[in-house]
């Protein structure tokens, strides 16, 4: 018997990988395919979004959106991995940093940015993962890429002694990494940083409000349709039954003029037919969800 498809919203725990969640989602489902949307490092807690089934063809698509934080970055210490999960490798007092100082260091660090990814990550290198290179003594040298930092505000600010914890909120593209923000602010203090607590409160349209924790789900896995984690994250196309039989043997659409971004395309009974973007004057699928059928009958979900 196949399991159901469908997204799960998780409320990952602290000191979970996002592959034990994974892992115990394959488990709870009964099924080998499984996947997830925008790794969470194991300190962090909060959204991560699980694709079970075909919904696993989805989170190729999820992964880019964008995501929301919350997170405390302490000044006055620096750390191997940029988090506390890591060893101290500096410490400079940082009670003299003032709250201006502060929000001036926050403001160079939003916007458009070029950001140096941890040493300690999951990035690639020359073919293996920068955290192994990291472990085994050979850390990279991580070049810089663009990301978007759409709002860093700060909460709150705890002092104790020559430490000050900065409670922060963060909305940012994908790829941004928390860690780094909390190192850069660090250094353009000069008293370095390092984030002590991270809490994901949103992946694009899901949000921690939907989130069930692990023991939740193990009493009860619940999974949102298809067609409704399509139509919360996408823009949509209704097609004609003729249209959806179309796309699901592989045809294409004339264009609406909506672009290249991921569609969701329905069929008239609402199930998700395809995810389709647009070139040339026509529309195609990026992933189809629906099996092929005769032209003129409705596609299936």
């Amino acid at each position: 018997m196949t399991a159901d498809s469908g997204l799960v919203i998780v409320d990952k725990p602290q000191g979970w990988t996002s592959h034990d969640v994974v892992a115990k989602i394959r488990k709870l489902a009964g099924t080998r395919r499984v996947g997830h949307a925008g790794t969470l490092d194991p300190m962090a807690t909060g959204v991560l979004v699980v694709g079970v089934e075909k919904a696993t063809r989805l989170l190729g698509h999820l992964a880019l959106t964008e995501k929301e934080y919350t997170g405390t970055i302490r000044l006055g210490q620096t750390t191997d991995t940029d988090d506390a999960e890591g060893a101290v490798t500096g410490f400079v007092p940082a009670i003299g940093v003032s709250e201006n100082a502060l929000q001036r260091a926050v403001s160079g660090l939003t916007g458009e940015i070029q950001q140096v990814p941890p040493g300690v990550s999951a990035i690639k290198v020359a073919g293996q993962r920068s955290y192994r290179l990291a472990r085994a003594g050979a850390a990279p040298q991580l070049a810089a890429r663009p990301v978007t930092v759409r709002e860093f505000a700060v909460d709150g600010i705890r002092r104790a002694g020559d430490i000050v914890d900065v409670d922060v909120r963060v909305r940012c593209s994908s790829g941004t990494y928390i860690r780094a923000l909390a190192r850069d602010l660090g250094g353009a203090l000069g008293v370095g940083g390092h984030l002590t607590a991270l809490r994901r409160t949103s992946v694009g349209p899901y949000h921690v409000g939907q989130a069930a924790t692990i023991e939740r789900l193990a009493e009860r896995l619940e999974l949102m349709p298809l067609a409704q984690a399509a139509r919360a994250a996408f823009g949509h196309r209704e097609l004609t039954a003729e249209e959806a039989a179309r796309i699901a043997q592989g045809g294409r659409l004339p264009a609406l003029g909506v672009g290249q971004a991921p569609v969701a395309a329905f069929a008239p009974d609402g199930s998700l037919v395809a995810l389709l973007t647009e070139a040339d004057g026509q529309a195609r699928s990026l992933a189809v969800f629906a099996a092929g059928q005769p032209a003129g009958s409705p596609a299936g979900s």
